[in-house]
C-alpha cells in the first residue's frame, strides 16, 4: 500500500543509557528504518562527543585505502564473498588499530627495502653495462695492442691542450681524463649539444644504447638509458663536465683505468647482482605473502571500519542529558515499523548486559515528515522517474505505480516496431536474467549503471513495443503476412495497361471485404500509396483518445488526495468543474470518434452513412465551441452525426464554460466565510472571559482542517494546493510549523484566478500535446522506411555473384544504422517525450512533488553509496 501512498511517518524521541547508545544505533543501522535528525546544529564538528573516535575510523580508513592500493598494484584479486559483517565492538577498534597499524609499518619497511634494493640493483646493473660496454671505447683510446694510433678526436683534443702539433712518433702527452656514466635515451642529443659548446669542442664522448629497459625503482616505470664515455683534458674541463652531467641527471660510475682492474670489478658486480636477485625474490616473496593475506580480510575490514565510522557519526547527533549518563535523540521513523525500531533497541541494549530499557516517545509536532515510499528492485525504477520531477508531498498519493503502465505504453505508440523492440526486450531480458552476476561487477561507468538501474524499465518498454508494433504491423518497416489480406485489388484498365504495378491505391468501397483483419493492420496496406493518408488518420485519434483518457485519470486521482487531507472546498470547487470540463468537451471528442468509427462505412448500408456523409471531426468541435451550426449536406446524409447532437452540444460548452466562474470566485469566498465566522467565534471567546486560555491553544485546534485551505501556498502546473500535509493527514501531518498564517483575501483571490486560468489553458494545450504519440510514431516508421529502401535495398537487388559480398556489407552497415539511430537515439526520444507526458500533462493534475525523501540511517545505504552502487540493487 506503501507505493500508492507514502508511508505514515512519526518524529520519536530516543533515550539511550550511555554504554547500551553504541549498539542501539548499531542494531538501527541495519535494519535501516530511523532517520535521525541533528540536535546540535549550532555546535562545530570538532567539538563534537565522539569526534576522537571518527578520526580513529579516518585514519582506519586511510590504512585500508593504502593496504588496498599495494594490492591492486600487485594485481591480486581481493575476495568477496557477500559477507555483512556486524560493526565490532568499541573495545574491537582497538585490535583493528593494531592489526591495520602493524600491516602498514610492515609493508612500509619492505617497500622501503624493496626500494633499496632495486635501486642497489640498478646501479649495478648500470655499472655492469658501462664497464662491458665501453671497453672499445678504451681500446679506441689506448690503441689495439699498442700498435695502432688514437682516434683522430683524440689527437686534436691532445693537440688543442698542448698548443703543438704531436708528430708521428714523437712521444704522446699524458693520458687523457674521463668519466663514464648512463643517462636517459631521451635527453642525449641535447647533453651531447650542451658538452660541444660548453667545452668548446674540448671533450670526445662515446655513447651505446642499452638494449633491455631498466626498471626505476621509485615509479616502477621501464625507462631505455644509453651508456656514454667523456674524455677530455685538465682539471677545469672535468669539473665543467660533472656539472653538466649532473643537470642532465646522469648517473655517474667510477670506472678503473686499466682493463685488469675492470674485469676484476666486472666479476665482482655480477656476483653482487646475483646475491641481490636472491634477496629481491625473497622481498618480493614476504610482500606477496602479506598483501595475501590482507587481501582475504579487506572486504570485510572496510566494511567493519564504516560502520563504526558511521556509528560514532550518528552519535554525534544526540544530546546528553544533564546526568550525563543519558543519550537523548530524535528521528523519523514508519509508524508501521515502531515495533521493528523498539526489538532492535531491546537487542542492543541486552548486548551490553545493561538492565536500563531503552525508551521510545512519540513527540507531537507541526513539521512535515518525509516522504517514504517501500520499493523494490523493480519498482525503484519507475519511483525514480517521478522523484526527478519532484519527491512527492507527504501522503499524496504517489504516480508510481500507475507509471509502471502508463510509461512503457505511451512510450511503445511512438516506438512501435516489433524488429526494433524486440532488440530492446532481448537487451532488457539479458540485463534481468544476468542481474546477480552484473551486479557483482560493480561497474563504475556512469552510462552503464544508468542503463542497468533502468532494466526492469527498458524490458517493459520492448514487452509493450513489441505489441504494438504487431498491431501497427510493422517489423523493420515491413509487414507480416499471418492471415492473409481482407483486401482485393479490383484491377481496372489502368491496371491492365500496367501489368508490372506494385503499389494500390486501396479504396473500400471496391477493395474491402467488409472483413476486419484478426490481429493489427492487415498487410496489404504497407504497398497502398494511402497508406500514410489512412496511418495519420487513425494514429491521430488514437494519441487523442489516449491522451484525454490519462488527463480524466489524473483529475480523477486529485479526488484521492483532496478526501485522504480532508479538502472539501478543493471537491466541491476544484475537483467537481475540472472533471466536468473535461469530460464535456474533450471526452466528448472522444466519443464523437468512436461514433464516425461506427456508423460512418464506406458503402451504404442500413443503419450506416458511407464517407460521403462523414462530417470532419475537427471541425465538428470547433463548430461546437464557437456555438456554431453544422454545414448544409444533401440528402440522404443529415446535418449532424445523431438526433439532438446541436442542443447537446451546446449544453455541454455551457456547462464547460460555468466551470470557470465555478472554479474562480466560488472558493475564495467560502474561504472568506469561514475566516470571518473564524474570527467573530474567537471575538466572543475573549467576551465571555477566555482571555486566560492561551492563543496558541485556540489556534491550534481552530486552524488544524482550515491551514490547507486558508493558507495562500502557490500554484502549481495542475493548480494542486501545496502542502497537503497540512490538512490533518495523520497525526503528524497538520500544519507547516509556522502557526495560523494572516489571512489575505486579495493573494488567495489571484492564486486561484492563476490557478483557474492556467487548468483551462492547460487542458487544450495538454490535449494537443498528446500528438506527439502521433507524429514520433509516424516519424519513427518513416525513418525505418527510408533506412531500408536506401540501405538494405541496394544489397537485396544485387543478383551477380559478388552480391552475397555486397549484402553482407550492406547488412552491417544497416545493423549499426539501426541499432544507433533507430533504437537508441530514437528510442531516447521517445523517452524523453513520454517523460514530459508524465511530468507536466498527467503529474500536474494531482501532483504537487513538494516534500523531502525520507533517508534513514542504513548500513546497507551507507555501504553502496561507498562502492558507488544503488542500494536497491
Amino acid at each position: 500500500m506503501s507505493l500508492f501512498q507514502s508511508e505514515e511517518m512519526t518524529l520519536c524521541q530516543l533515550f539511550l543509557q550511555s554504554e547500551a547508545a553504541y549498539h542501539c544505533v548499531s542494531e538501527l543501522g541495519e535494519l535501516g528504518l530511523a532517520q535521525f535528525r541533528d540536535l546540535n546544529p549550532d555546535v562545530n564538528a570538532f567539538q563534537r562527543k565522539f569526534v576522537n573516535e571518527v578520526r580513529r575510523c579516518d585514519e582506519m580508513e586511510r590504512k585500508l585505502r593504502y593496504l588496498e592500493k599495494e594490492i591492486k598494484k600487485d594485481g591480486i584479486p581481493m575476495l568477496d564473498l557477500g559477507e555483512n559483517p556486524d560493526a565490532p565492538l568499541p573495545r574491537e577498534m582497538i585490535d583493528l588499530e593494531a592489526t591495520f597499524e602493524k600491516l602498514e609499518n610492515e609493508l612500509r619497511e619492505v617497500n622501503q627495502n624493496a626500494e633499496a634494493l632495486k635501486k642497489n640493483y640498478l646501479d649495478l646493473t648500470e655499472l655492469r653495462h658501462i664497464l662491458r660496454k665501453t671497453q672499445v671505447f678504451f681500446d679506441e683510446r689506448e690503441g689495439d695492442d699498442g700498435q695502432s694510433q688514437a682516434p683522430a678526436e683524440i689527437r686534436t683534443i691532445q693537440e688543442a691542450t698542448f698548443s703543438a702539433p704531436i708528430a708521428p712518433g714523437m712521444n704522446a702527452p699524458p693520458q687523457l681524463g674521463f668519466v663514464a656514466g648512463v643517462i636517459l635515451r631521451e635527453r642525449l642529443p641535447a647533453f651531447e649539444r650542451l658538452l660541444w659548446r660548453t667545452c668548446r669542442g674540448l671533450v670526445y664522448l662515446r655513447q651505446a644504447e642499452i638494449e633491455t629497459p631498466l626498471e626505476d625503482p621509485s615509479s616502477g616505470d621501464q625507462v631505455y638509458k644509453s651508456v656514454f664515455v667523456i674524455f677530455f683534458q685538465g682539471d677545469q674541463l672535468k669539473t665543467r663536465v660533472k656539472k653538466i652531467c649532473e643537470g642532465f641527471r646522469a648517473t655517474l660510475y667510477p670506472c678503473p683505468e686499466t682493463p685488469a682492474e675492470r674485469r676484476e670489478m666486472s666479476i665482482g658486480v655480477m656476483t653482487r647482482i646475483e646475491d641481490l636477485n636472491t634477496v629481491l625474490s625473497q622481498t618480493q616473496d614476504h610482500r606477496h605473502r602479506v598483501l595475501v593475506s590482507a587481501a582475504k580480510q579487506i572486504k570485510n575490514w572496510f566494511i567493519k571500519a564504516r560502520k563504526i565510522k558511521a556509528i560514532y557519526h550518528t552519535l554525534n547527533l544526540f544530546n546528553l542529558d544533564v546526568t550525563e549518563k543519558c543519550l537523548i535523540s530524535e528521528c523519523w521513523i514508519p509508524v508501521a515499523d515502531i515495533e521493528n525500531i523498539q526489538m532492535a533497541m531491546r537487542r542492543g541494549t541486552e548486548r551490553t548486559g545493561s538492565t536500563v530499557p531503552p525508551i521510545l516517545n512519540r513527540m507531537q509536532t507541526t513539521q512535515d515528515p518525509p516522504t517514504y515510499h517501500r520499493l523494490n528492485k523493480f519498482t525503484r525504477g519507475f519511483q525514480n522517474l517521478v522523484d526527478a520531477y519532484g519527491i512527492a508531498s507527504y501522503r499524496e498519493v504517489n504516480p508510481a505505480p500507475y507509471t509502471i503502465i502508463t510509461f512503457p505504453f505511451l512510450f511503445a505508440i511512438m516506438f512501435g516496431d516489433a524488429g526494433h523492440a524486440l532488440l530492446m526486450l532481448l537487451f532488457g531480458a539479458w540485463m534481468v536474467i544476468k542481474e546477480s552476476s552484473l551486479l557483482k561487477m560493480k561497474s563504475k561507468n556512469e552510462i552503464w549503471n544508468i542503463f542497468f538501474g533502468g532494466r526492469y524499465i527498458i524490458l517493459l518498454m520492448g514487452i509493450f513495443s513489441f505489441y504494438t508494433g504487431l498491431i501497427y504491423n510493422d517489423v523493420f518497416s515491413k509487414s507480416i503476412n499471418i492471415f492473409g489480406s481482407y483486401w482485393y485489388v479490383n484491377r481496372t484498365q489502368a491496371y491492365l495497361q500496367e501489368p508490372d504495378v506494385k503499389e494500390v491505391m486501396l479504396d473500400p468501397k471496391t477493395s474491402f471485404y467488409d472483413y476486419p483483419y484478426p490481429v493489427g493492420l492487415d498487410p496489404v496496406w504497407q504497398v497502398a500509396t494511402n497508406k500514410i493518408a489512412y496511418l495519420n488518420g487513425y494514429k491521430m485519434k488514437i494519441s487523442i483518445i489516449h491522451g484525454v483518457v490519462h488527463m480524466i485519470f489524473g483529475v480523477v486521482l486529485s479526488l484521492w488526495n483532496h478526501v485522504y487531507f480532508r479538502r472539501p472546498i478543493n471537491i466541491f470547487c476544484e475537483f467537481i468543474p475540472q472533471l466536468i470540463f473535461m469530460l464535456f468537451l474533450f471526452l466528448y471528442l472522444c466519443i464523437l470518434v468512436f461514433h464516425k468509427w461506427i456508423y460512418y462505412g464506406a458503402r451504404m448500408v442500413e443503419g450506416r452513412y458511407n464517407e460521403h456523409c462523414a462530417p470532419s471531426i475537427l471541425i465538428t468541435f470547433i463548430n461546437m465551441v464557437l456555438f456554431k451550426g453544422a454545414d448544409k449536406t444533401e440528402p440522404p446524409c443529415n446535418n449532424y452525426m445523431f438526433t439532438g447532437q446541436e442542443i447537446l452540444q451546446k449544453f455541454l460548452v455551457l456547462a464547460a464554460l460555468l466551470c470557470v466562474p465555478w472554479m474562480l470566485f466560488i472558493k475564495p469566498f467560502i474561504l472568506r466565510s469561514q475566516h470571518n465566522k473564524k474570527m467573530l467565534l474567537e471575538g466572543k471567546v475573549h467576551q465571555t472571559g477566555g482571555d486566560d486560555l492561551e492563543s496558541g491553544e485556540t489556534n491550534g485546534i481552530a486552524t488544524e482542517d482550515t491551514n490547507a485551505s486558508t493558507a495562500p501556498v502557490p500554484a502549481t502546473n495542475g493548480g494542486q494546493t501545496a502542502a497537503p500535509s497540512s490538512a490533518g493527514g495523520g497525526a503528524h501531518g497538520g500544519g507547516h510549523g509556522h502557526g495560523e498564517e494572516e489571512f489575505e483575501f486579495s493573494e488567495i483571490f489571484i492564486h486561484q484566478a492563476i490557478h483557474t486560468i492556467e487548468y483551462v489553458l492547460g487542458s487544450v494545450s495538454h490535449t494537443a500535446s498528446y500528438l506527439r504519440l502521433w507524429a514520433l510514431s509516424l516519424a519513427h516508421a518513416q525513418l525505418s522506411e527510408v533506412l531500408w529502401s536506401m540501405v538494405l535495398r541496394i544489397g537485396l537487388a544485387q543478383k551477380a555473384w559478388w552480391g552475397g559480398i555486397l549484402l553482407w556489407a550492406i547488412f552491417g552497415a544497416w545493423a549499426v544504422l539501426t541499432v544507433s539511430i533507430l533504437v537508441l537515439m530514437e528510442g531516447l526520444s521517445a523517452f524523453l517525450h513520454t517523460l514530459r507526458l508524465h511530468w507536466v500533462e498527467f503529474q500536474s493534475k494531482f501532483y504537487t512533488g513538494q516534500g523531502y525523501q525520507f533517508t534513514p540511517f542504513s548500513f546497507k545505504d551507507m555501504l553502496a553509496a561507498a562502492d558507488g552502487l544503488d542500494a536497491a540493487d
